[in-house]
């Protein structure tokens, strides 16, 4: 499994990435100690970081520079400062891309997937793990409780639309576009069947009634 190790100060913005990124498979360690970061880092054996810049004791820059005289792990940088100078600082630092705060997790995942297939011929895994179930978008299939359940092409198509944005609503519109390409030609009615026959699986396999319909927006995942 692959490792994340990441240093942010934000206790709530650390838990919320660590959530995404497990939710992904992946393994996420957060820093605690703040004046050891690269003490903290080596004893993770981590294969990439995520650097918050404004951290206490020393900035991110310092750890980087710290982590870059012993490894070349992949670091992505984090913060609520996006202006050119501090792009180039965390390059120039060591660092091998950036993101601005507030955390878009979407575009943090595929960020991290990029790297992670750059550096070591990573393979993206199409498992997501949710509620306690796992979720394979390749396969079209669910497994609770040791348990196979199979999926639909739409359906699984529509549950991965939606798990990709977790906690967030898609629109029918972006469901549609995911199912058919083209929302041009499809009946309004068909989306909602296929949604309604989703939820029938995913209650059927013990997951409950865990898609929540926004009236006049969409659909979302309620993962809590």
């Amino acid at each position: 499994m692959i490792r994340i190790f990441i240093v942010e100060d934000d206790e709530v913005i650390a838990t919320e990435v660590a959530k995404s990124l497990r939710s992904w498979g992946f393994e996420a360690v957060i820093a605690r100690a703040f004046d050891r970061i690269d003490e903290e880092f080596a004893a993770s054996a981590s294969q990439l970081v995520i650097m918050d810049i404004s951290l206490p004791y020393y900035n991110g820059y310092y750890w980087c520079e710290r982590i870059r005289r012993g490894s070349k792990v992949p670091i992505v940088f984090l913060s609520s400062r996006a202006d050119t100078a501090d792009v180039v600082m965390a390059v120039n630092m060591g660092g091998d891309d950036y993101i601005a705060k507030p955390v878009d997790t979407e575009l943090l995942i595929a960020k991290v997937k990029a790297m992670l297939r750059r550096a070591y011929d990573y393979e993206t895994s199409t498992t997501v793990r949710f509620l306690g179930a796992e979720f394979d978008a390749a396969a079209s299939c669910l497994v609770v409780n040791g348990v196979k359940q199979e999926l639909t092409k739409n359906e699984s198509r529509i549950l991965l639309a939606l798990l990709e944005k977790r906690g967030a609503i898609v629109s029918r519109e972006e469901l549609m576009l995911k199912l058919w390409d083209s929302d041009e030609f499809v009946d309004d009615n068909t989306l909602t069947v296929n949604v309604n026959r989703l939820r029938k699986t995913l209650a059927d396999a013990g997951l409950g009634d865990c898609i929540k319909t926004h009236k006049g927006q969409g659909y979302s995942v309620d993962i809590c």
